[in-house]
């Protein structure tokens, strides 16, 4: 029952996204067409999950044992960059089109505040070990792609409709995910 609690918890709950607040730069960015939101869905879930386990093991068994906690944010930070080039590397022989379509924003990945804040997240809770530090971070990662997809959608529908000038691009875009982020706080009675 707990492992359910943290799935429904990370991604509807304290979706990182709408309710944390991190990764709001590819949020924004790459949300324009439902493909590219679902491509760097997925791409997030990937990387935000190796990410948390390999920094969860480096924080436990290196930076713990050899009392050098200091070095906790450059060490994720330099796992997670290296993650996001092996994606780009794999994304660039299997999916060519999707390297394409992600463009600029798969190496903005490395810089993503929500799969740092994430791997952060995972080792400072207090009783999650590995195995629910990982479903924490897929959780997390598949409720981030969750909130792309939808904002993804809603903002193709926007494109369709007849708004004011001064609200369309940006403005209505702010609204929009002001109104989104609302709709997921109605979970928040559930976890």
């Amino acid at each position: 029952m707990e492992y359910i609690l943290i799935i429904i918890s990370a991604i509807f709950v304290n979706n990182v996204v709408l309710s944390r607040f991190l990764g709001l730069c590819p949020f924004f960015g790459v949300s324009k067409q439902v493909g590219t939101a679902a491509g760097m869905g997925g791409a997030v879930v990937f990387v935000m999950t190796i990410a948390t386990i390999v920094t969860y093991l480096l924080q436990k068994y290196i930076l713990i044992s050899f009392n050098i906690e200091y070095m906790q944010t450059i060490t994720f930070i330099l796992v997670i960059a290296a993650l996001v080039q092996l994606v780009e590397i794999i994304l660039k022989k299997v999916s060519p089109s999707l390297y394409q379509a992600l463009g600029i924003f798969l190496p903005l990945i490395t810089t993503n505040c929500a799969v740092l804040g994430v791997a952060i997240l995972a080792v400072q809770t207090d009783g999650y070990d590995l195995i629910k530090s990982t479903l924490f971070a897929m959780a997390s990662a598949i409720g981030f792609g969750l909130a792309l997809v939808i904002f993804a959608g809603l903002r193709e529908q926007l494109d369709l409709s007849d708004i004011p000038k001064g609200m369309k691009g940006v403005p209505i875009a702010f609204v929009t995910a002001g109104l989104l982020a609302l709709a997921f706080m109605g979970f928040s009675g559930i976890a």
